[in-house]
């Protein structure tokens, strides 16, 4: 498995706050979101995908990585201002935009009320939160409120990922967290991604729009997906039999040419990537 390490790094600031930014590869830029309390080592695994035709653009989250950590309230439309800060710092007039987990949440913040910085638009493992959205079972909820860390991490893990694909990746694994979070920081992306209501701003999005879940996913349950499609203007849909939240690194031979396709045939469709000049 190729991790290809970002080739440059640097901040943005965002009401003050710095951000990290990373960037790698040439070619029209994607901005690639992360899931709840992750850093851009999230993507590790999979960014050199899109390398042949996209420059890939990560952020650390405020609270996250080399960005600031600010005792104040976090939100995923204060993430999403946070993105168009590097867009701006980057020169970057418009960009497709990938969020997986609470970066979906992030992205349809930055796809409706930023719309003319979008390109396309996907959607991967996450849901329109509020009262729309489909929460994981009780058995979920449970699992994942353990207090030992070594069962927490263990039913995180089996929530990503296969048994079969777990047996032979041993790890460590990349996608469970930011372990230099601060506890506030934690908590306040705990409560961005639980507060999140994106159902009245869905049908404001009109980038091309592409959603993907696995269709094991009990982390966010897979109902989500089509409840996105069906609200987001002429969305395309598209499940991973089979897979479980991480469905973008255990199945990247599936979902990494799925979203580059996507991607290259909506770009043709109209202007994506510009940098301001």
């Amino acid at each position: 498995m190729s991790h290809a390490a970002p080739t440059t790094r640097s901040h943005a600031v965002s009401g003050g706050v710095r951000i990290a930014y990373q960037q790698a590869g040439e070619g029209p830029p994607l901005v690639l979101l992360a899931g709840q309390a992750n850093d851009h080592h999230w993507w590790d695994g999979v960014r050199a995908d899109f390398h042949p035709a996209r420059r890939t653009i990560t952020i650390d989250y405020r609270g996250t990585g080399d960005s600031d950590k600010p005792e104040r309230p976090y939100s995923t439309a204060v993430f999403a201002d946070d993105v168009v800060a590097v867009l701006d710092e980057l020169g970057v007039e418009r960009a497709d935009v990938y969020g997986t987990s609470m970066g979906g949440r992030v992205a349809q913040q930055l796809a409706a009320r930023h719309g003319d910085r979008v390109g396309a638009l996907v959607l991967g493992c996450t849901s329109p939160g509020g009262a729309h959205g489909v929460e994981r079972d009780e058995a979920v909820r449970r699992s994942l409120a353990q207090p030992e860390p070594s069962a927490f991490r263990r039913a995180l893990l089996e929530l990503m990922y296969t048994p079969g694909w777990l047996a032979d990746h041993p790890g460590p694994h990349s996608t469970l967290g930011d372990p230099a979070m601060p506890s506030h920081a934690r908590r306040g992306h705990r409560l961005a991604s639980h507060r999140h209501d994106g159902w009245d701003l869905l049908p404001a999005i009109t980038a091309p729009t592409l959603v993907v879940h696995g269709g094991d996913d009990r982390l966010n349950p897979v109902a989500n997906a089509p409840l996105l499609a069906e609200r987001i203007p002429g969305a395309r849909l598209h499940v991973i039999p089979g897979a479980r939240h991480a469905y973008f690194e255990e199945f990247r031979a599936v979902a990494s040419p799925l979203v580059l396709d996507f991607l290259v045939s909506a770009g043709r469709s109209g202007p994506v990537g510009r940098d301001r000049k």
